[in-house]
Order: structure tokens, then C-alpha cells, then sequence
């Protein structure tokens, strides 16, 4: 699963209810989360996710507890996180935004090691190039680390704040090549939906407003993507879908929806 938890802005003991229910429901075995909130005793994703989880809160983060996280229901090792603050237009304020975690998920057989990847890159609009440079140097990471390591599959997720067809996304998806590197990593959604819909950012989302973002026309901006070695991708997607998409009980959790897969071993 990935998904955008939206901090602890809005109504906040409401959405926590409605998270909470949600998320402990849906138990995902493995999740990455963005503006996941830690500060004084307070632990956001233990607190929706529940004691279960192995959990590792990534480095960066704003002086009201703000950054991103991984959680695991199986133990998590060796994990390696890497400001991406590629040019100076890349904002140092909140160093997470910006950033790729690589860790090492022991999932039982038939899956094996893990290498997640939890990328998260600029958001701004108008910075497309330092996406790209962003996304370069993620991937570059996670070669030398398959290279000096292999794990058994490659799960890259996170919020991309990127449409389909940017340069950004057709790299990752093996569409297009950048700074002479090429890598192929499936698009679950794609897999199971095709081309069209998936919108994880939309204006009908109220919660929306409280962002900033002027015109926003609904954007599939939330991913997740097994990565191929020469073969193809090395896990087969089940299923796809889109989480907390409406409102609940009159609720919106978050600006954002997530996404969750079902990922099998290919027989």
C-alpha cells in the first residue's frame, strides 16, 4: 500500500476514526506513508496501524513531526535513505520531499527479500527536470544495490506527484530513458486497469482546497511498480485498487487516496 495520510491537518479526531477503521481492516502487509506525523510520544502509524508492525520513520522531517515512513509486518532491515536536493530549486525546508529509502523487507517464502523503495520526490509543478534528475539517481541507487545484492523482487511506491505521461513515469515504466540509464518497472494500476482513470488527486476531494493547489483538473499521482529484470516483471499483480476514494460517514481521509496491490509469485 501506499497513501498520503495528510498529516494531522483538518478534522483530525474524525479522520483518525475513519483511518483507523479503514486501515486496521485492510492490513497491509507491507505500507509506505507520506506526511506520517512523529513528534514527543505521539506515533501516527502505530496509532492507525496498530502494534504489529515493524516501523521506520525516514529522516527529514519539519519541526511539527511531518516526513515519511515505511511499515512492515515483517522485519526490516538495512535501511538506506538519500536526500535527493538534485538543484538549488529543490526545497531544503522540507528535506523528506526529496528523498528515496531503500530497505530490505524478510518476507517469508514464496516472496523472499524485498528491496523496498519508498521515493518521493519534489511536488512543485514546475519542476518536471529535477523529478527526472530525482528519479535518475533513485534508480541508479537501486541497480548498484540489486547489482552488489540481489534481493528476490523490487517494490518501488510512493507519491510521485507525477501524471502518467511525464517524463518521469514513462522512465520508471521503461517508456523512455534519462541520462543514459534505462529501467523497467511495471505499473500495478496499469496492469490491472489500463491507461485511463486511477485518479489518486482530484478537485472533487474537499480537502483538497486546504493545499493550495489553484485548477487542479485530477491527476494519478500515487504509485506502485515491481521493478523487471530482463525477463519481465518478477511479480504478478492479483489485483489493484484505490483506497478511501470517498467519504465516509460524510468523512474524507485524507487529500489524497491510496492505492493497494496484491502481489503474487509468478507459477
Amino acid at each position: 500500500m501506499t497513501y498520503n495520510l495528510w498529516g494531522m491537518h483538518g478534522e483530525w479526531p474524525a479522520r483518525r476514526t475513519v483511518l483507523a477503521a479503514e486501515l486496521r481492516c485492510l492490513r497491509p502487509d507491507i505500507a509506505v506513508l507520506q506526511e506520517t506525523v512523529v513528534r514527543d510520544a505521539y506515533d501516527q502509524v502505530t496509532d492507525l496501524l496498530g502494534e504489529e508492525y515493524y516501523v521506520v520513520h525516514q529522516r527529514g522531517r519539519t519541526g511539527d513531526g511531518t516526513g515519511a515512513s515505511i511499515a512492515s509486518r515483517w522485519p526490516v532491515t538495512n535501511v538506506r535513505q538519500h536526500f535527493l536536493h538534485v538543484t538549488p530549486r529543490v526545497n531544503t525546508a522540507e528535506p523528506w520531499i526529496g528523498s528515496v529509502a531503500l530497505a530490505e523487507v524478510q518476507a517469508p517464502m514464496p516472496y523472499g527479500r524485498i528491496l523496498l523503495v519508498h521515493f518521493k520526490p519534489s511536488w512543485q509543478f514546475h519542476l518536471s527536470y529535477e523529478r527526472e534528475l530525482q528519479a535518475h539517481s533513485a534508480a541508479r541507487m537501486v541497480e548498484q544495490a540489486v547489482a552488489t545484492d540481489a534481493p528476490n523482487h523490487v517494490i518501488l511506491a510512493g507519491d510521485f506527484d507525477a501524471a502518467p505521461d511525464s517524463a518521469m513515469i514513462r522512465f520508471w515504466s521503461g517508456r523512455q530513458s534519462l541520462g543514459e540509464l534505462s529501467v523497467a518497472y511495471r505499473d500495478v494500476w496499469e496492469d490491472v486497469h489500463g491507461t485511463e482513470g486511477g485518479h489518486t488527486f482530484v478537485p472533487d476531494n474537499p480537502l483538497r482546497v486546504h493545499g493550495g493547489i489553484r485548477f487542479e483538473i485530477g491527476r494519478r499521482i500515487d504509485y506502485i511498480f515491481v521493478r523487471a529484470d530482463q525477463w519481465g516483471p518478477t511479480l504478478a499483480v492479483a489485483e489493484c485498487s484505490r483506497i478511501l476514494d470517498r467519504a465516509i460517514d460524510g468523512i474524507w481521509a485524507s487529500d489524497h487516496f491510496g492505492v493497494t496491490a496484491r502481489l503474487e509469485p509468478p507459477t
